[in-house]
């Protein structure tokens, strides 16, 4: 008798779990040579706002854990991506129709990529913060902390290397996320998502939606309790681009602008991805003779 695959159901991750759209929609998913993959859920309106919601929840545990904390979680992350390292290579495969060999080095710079983020978790903050000289018997100290919580258009071509480059340094500060996927790429991101509903990261802290961006984008852009939104996943397209930013001027969210086009991921990556989504708090205090 033959055996039958059993075959996956994919769905969005909020609040540590894997609810099915509230839209009750799906898209078809093909690979790079424009074959059926699967049925991906179409995320709606109503599911960004669970989203937030939970990350909303979550931020306040989060960002008050000690960075040493945050960088074992992230590291914790990779491990896991490491240990299944040959289900990443054949989403990454399929998703962006490559061979083994190219997904194979997506996948272990992805790690790489966590690993590094991890490592400056409990060092951003001597870089950035100081103390300032002023004219008086005072101590004045600027410190940087997470922003809250941060919407992130993710990367519709680097479907798993561009999606972990906007996503860690939005958490390995502080932050929790609302992340929507690469629309034509979702797997790599859902096959994270099971990543991270398997390693420390709490529930809410990383909230992963796939569909349109330009359907859920507006939403998020426009959220009162969003703090800040990546446009990353709007590349090349300035009408959409501007129609974000212009919903995000309402509760004056920081706003990560759209690049031209979409970066070569490869490249090193800077501090910039961490210090977008990074207040700076400055306390005074008197000098006790």
């Amino acid at each position: 008798m033959t055996r039958l695959d059993v075959r996956k159901t994919y769905k969005l991750y909020i609040d540590g779990a894997f609810p099915r759209s509230e839209s009750g929609h799906s898209y078809e998913v093909l690979d790079g040579k424009g074959r059926f993959v699967a049925n991906a859920a179409l995320a709606s309106r109503k599911d960004a706002r669970d989203a937030v919601v939970a990350a909303r929840k979550a931020f306040g545990g989060w960002s008050g854990r000690t960075a040493y904390n945050r960088a074992q979680i992230l590291y914790r992350v990779a491990e896991i991506m490491e240990d299944r390292r040959p289900q990443f290579v054949d989403a990454v495969a399929r998703a962006e129709g490559i061979g083994d060999g190219p997904a194979g080095k997506v996948v272990d710079a992805s790690i790489d990529r966590l690993v590094w983020y991890a490592g400056w978790a409990d060092k951003i903050t001597q870089v950035l913060g100081n103390a300032n000289p002023v004219a008086g018997p005072f101590f004045n100290l600027s410190t940087p902390e997470p922003t809250g919580v941060v919407a992130v258009l993710a990367p519709q071509g680097s479907s798993l290397l561009g999606l972990v480059s906007t996503v860690a340094p939005v958490i390995v500060t502080g932050n929790t996320a609302v992340v929507v996927s690469s629309y034509a790429r979702p797997l790599p991101a859902v096959t994270f998502s099971e990543v991270l509903a398997t390693s420390d990261v709490p529930g809410g802290v990383v909230n992963i939606l796939t569909g349109d961006a330009a359907t859920v984008g507006p939403w998020l852009a426009g959220h009162m309790d969003v703090n800040a939104i990546d446009l990353g996943g709007v590349a090349g397209r300035p009408a959409l681009a501007t129609e974000l930013e212009v919903a995000a001027a309402d509760n004056l969210k920081r706003v990560r602008r759209a690049p031209a086009a979409e970066p070569d991921w490869t490249d090193e990556p800077d501090l910039g991805a961490m210090t977008d989504f990074l207040e700076t708090k400055t306390v005074w205090h008197p000098i006790g003779l």
